[in-house]
C-alpha cells in the first residue's frame, strides 16, 4: 500500500515549500508594508518570531514535523534544523555556526527596523492637538453662553 506513504512524501516536501515561503515572508515581508501597512499585523509578530528562532537558537515547529511526515512516509528525518537542512547548503558551503544564526536574526531585525521606519516617516502627521472635530462655528455669533 504505497498510497499513504507518497501522501506523507508529498506532505514533507509541500511543508518545506511552506516553511521557506514563511522566511521569505520574515525577510522580504516589510516590503509589503510599503505597499499597504495593514500586513504590518501579519508580518511583525513573524519577523519577531523569526528572529527569535535564530538568536535563541530554537527550532521552528515545522521541523519536527517535516521530519515526523518524511519518517511517516519511509524516509529518514535529519537532526538539523530546517536552515541548515536546506538554506545553507544554497548559501554556504560549511556547516551554520551559533554566530552566523545570531547574525541572521539580528539582520532580520536590521532590516524591518529600517523597512518599518520608513514607513513610520511615509505616515501622514494627526490632527493637531486641541483642534476642534466637526464643521466650523458661525462667524459673530454671540448667542452662546459666555456672551449675553
Amino acid at each position: 500500500m504505497e498510497h499513504p506513504t507518497r501522501f506523507y512524501q508529498l506532505a514533507a516536501d509541500g511543508l518545506v515549500i511552506i516553511h521557506l515561503l514563511f522566511i521569505l515572508f520574515v525577510i522580504c515581508g516589510g516590503l509589503l508594508v510599503l505597499k499597504n501597512r495593514r500586513w504590518a499585523l501579519v508580518h511583525l509578530p513573524a519577523a519577531l518570531w523569526g528572529a527569535l528562532i535564530e538568536l535563541t537558537g530554537w527550532y521552528c515547529p515545522l521541523t519536527p514535523l517535516e521530519n515526523r511526515l518524511r519518517r511517516l512516509g519511509g524516509e529518514t528525518g535529519y537532526s538539523a534544523s530546517f536552515v541548515e537542512q536546506y538554506l545553507l547548503p544554497l548559501l554556504y558551503p560549511a556547516s551554520l555556526s551559533r554566530e552566523m544564526q545570531i547574525t541572521f536574526g539580528l539582520a532580520v531585525i536590521a532590516l524591518n527596523v529600517l523597512v518599518y521606519f520608513r514607513v513610520y516617516r511615509r505616515l501622514p502627521a494627526g490632527p493637531q492637538r486641541g483642534a476642534r472635530k466637526g464643521p466650523p462655528l458661525p462667524a459673530g455669533d454671540s448667542n452662546g453662553p459666555d456672551n449675553p
